[in-house]
């Protein structure tokens, strides 16, 4: 195992199965995968058809980010160039990376993203498989949800798993940038799953118990009538008061 892989491969099985959990339901089977930085230009990322619960250190593999990213930012999107460019960044390793690992790789590439964590939780995917999936992004509907997942969610369109999903992803992050003026902790893909961005594991896995709880609200909510979300102004307050900031640090782990 390389020397960087080592330092994290504990961490991201921790994760991983944590995740993973078959009480928690956020993924079954192969379902969902995680990442953690390694160094600046290498992830550890879960290979492909191993499952999150049962994740051991030969569940991983380490990619170089800078041939994804180069990848992601032009050339080929075929089948045959992406197993290329897997068998050429793979660093470590005896799995295949899994076809999510270049969304990994896009997520990576954010400043202040250290751990990643993509999975198919059904009260989060079953409003993403239905016409009301972009009140997932429309506002917040209880401080906590704020705390934790920020003040604005990303939300995709349905797009192909692999190179054209992760270059759709860069390009809405690019727009939400520019619109937010900082990256969002949550990203929801339709018809598909949502990824949570943070700056540890910890953190990674309350981004994606909070998203799974206002996801359950939201559909309560709209089980009853319609949702009330909070106003922008109350949403801003939380978002920027020093007791919900220290209590997000502290949250982080």
């Amino acid at each position: 195992m390389s020397e960087t892989a080592t330092a994290r491969i504990d961490e991201i099985v921790e994760l991983t199965r944590r995740a993973g959990d078959p009480e928690q339901a956020f993924a079954i089977l192969a379902e969902g995968n995680t990442s953690i930085r390694t160094a600046p230009d290498r992830m550890l990322v879960k290979a492909t058809g191993s499952s999150m619960s049962g994740a051991t250190s030969e569940s991983f593999v380490e990619v170089d980010l800078p041939a994804f990213w180069a990848a992601i930012d032009e050339g080929p999107a075929d089948d045959a160039h992406v197993r290329e460019l897997f068998a050429r960044a793979t660093t470590w390793g005896s799995g295949r990376p899994s076809v999510e690992s270049l969304l990994h790789a896009v997520c990576q590439r954010l400043d202040g993203v250290d751990a990643v964590v993509h999975t198919h939780p059904v009260p989060v995917n079953t409003l993403l498989c239905s016409d009301q999936a972009e009140l997932l992004v429309a506002g917040s509907l209880f401080p906590d949800q704020i705390v934790v997942m920020g003040r604005h969610a990303l939300l995709v369109p349905y797009v192909d798993p692999g190179l054209p999903l992760a270059r759709a992803v860069a390009a809405a992050l690019d727009t939400h940038l520019r619109e937010h003026g900082e990256r969002p902790r949550v990203i929801y893909l339709r018809n598909h799953g949502m990824f949570a961005l943070a700056e540890t594991a910890e953190e990674a896995v309350s981004i994606t118990e909070m998203a799974v709880k206002s996801a359950r609200v939201l559909t309560g909510a709209l089980t009853i009538g319609a949702p009330v979300f909070l106003t922008e102004e109350h949403a801003d307050r939380i978002d920027t008061r020093p007791d919900e900031l220290l209590r997000r640090s502290l949250l982080a782990g």
